[in-house]
């Protein structure tokens, strides 16, 4: 019983950890102050799910999800090209709301409040991934690729530019660089994998419904990102990790489950309080939240 509960909380981990590092892409690397990150995980979710509901083999979905999560990504950054600050975190806020509204009231596609059910679990080469411990496996597989992927890219020249721009876009642009097109790459990879955690979290829960993915739903994601630190991911590992089990022990003191998951929101909002009241840079990050 206990196995089967920590392999529960590892595969929670390990989709946390994969949204939360793609938002550090484009929020901590590209200052991008992205609030609308998880339309992206929905529209992944959703991609992933009807494609295997209509009898696509799950490597389709997974690639499908990213690719369009990285679509809307792309679209997004097009009004939002001359937007920074609290005016991005509004607009992409903004599209967060589309989305779930779309989720919600499209019923012919997405079944609406009813939600999609009996999402078929992973399988390759006639071989499914019914067990949780060969998901769990799975998981680990996508989220290092993942992880290895975006840390790539930080750390390349082009993540260097993404730095210049978070810094002082107009230094980056004076230097000639297309600050649009970086940013819009960014916001566009950081979609994808946000994408690929979304067919992850559908084929796992094996149901979905638009309750799933409400703008209480990044507040976690954003909360790993600020505390473990922007431009680092090894915080945002970290971080991951005790945001996902900190909650946890609430489950064993007795609280009814209407109370568990309002207490976690005030739990993860006041620990984001805190460590931008005294620890502006997370634990492990470069740069300040401004």
């Amino acid at each position: 019983m206990i196995e089967a509960y920590l392999i529960h909380l590892l595969i929670l981990i390990c989709i946390y950890v994969i949204l939360a590092v793609s938002l550090q892409l484009a929020m901590g690397f590209t200052g991008l102050l992205n609030l609308g990150h998880v339309a992206f995980f929905a529209v992944g979710a959703y991609t992933s799910a009807l494609l295997a509901m209509a009898g696509f083999p799950y490597w389709v979905c997974l690639v499908a999800a990213g690719l369009v999560g990285c679509l809307f990504g792309l679209v997004l950054s097009i009004p939002t090209n001359k937007l920074s600050g609290d005016y991005l975190a509004l607009a992409t806020m903004g599209f967060s709301f589309v989305v779930y509204a779309v989720a919600l009231n499209w019923t012919d596609v997405t079944r609406g409040p009813l939600g999609i059910p009996g999402i078929p679990r992973p399988e390759f080469f006639g071989f499914v991934l019914s067990d949780n411990f060969s998901f769990l496996v799975f998981s680990l597989i996508v989220t290092a690729v993942s992880v290895a992927v975006i840390w790539r890219l930080a750390s390349s020249p082009f993540g260097r530019v993404l730095g210049a721009i978070r810094d002082n876009e107009l230094a980056a642009r004076v230097l000639g660089k297309n600050a649009f097109k970086m940013k819009s790459v960014s916001l566009g990879v950081s979609a994808f994998f946000a994408g690929i955690a979304g067919s992850l979290y559908a084929h796992y829960i094996t149901f979905i419904d638009p309750s799933s993915f409400t703008l209480l739903a990044v507040i976690p994601i954003i909360a790993i990102v600020i505390i473990g630190g922007l431009a680092s991911i090894p915080g945002t590992i970290a971080a991951a990790v005790v945001l996902v089990l900190l909650p946890e022990p609430l489950r064993f003191i007795g609280f009814e489950s209407s109370v568990v998951g309002p207490m976690r929101q005030i739990l993860y909002a006041l620990i984001l309080l805190l460590i931008l009241l005294y620890k502006p840079k997370g634990f492990l990050g470069k740069v300040k939240l401004e």
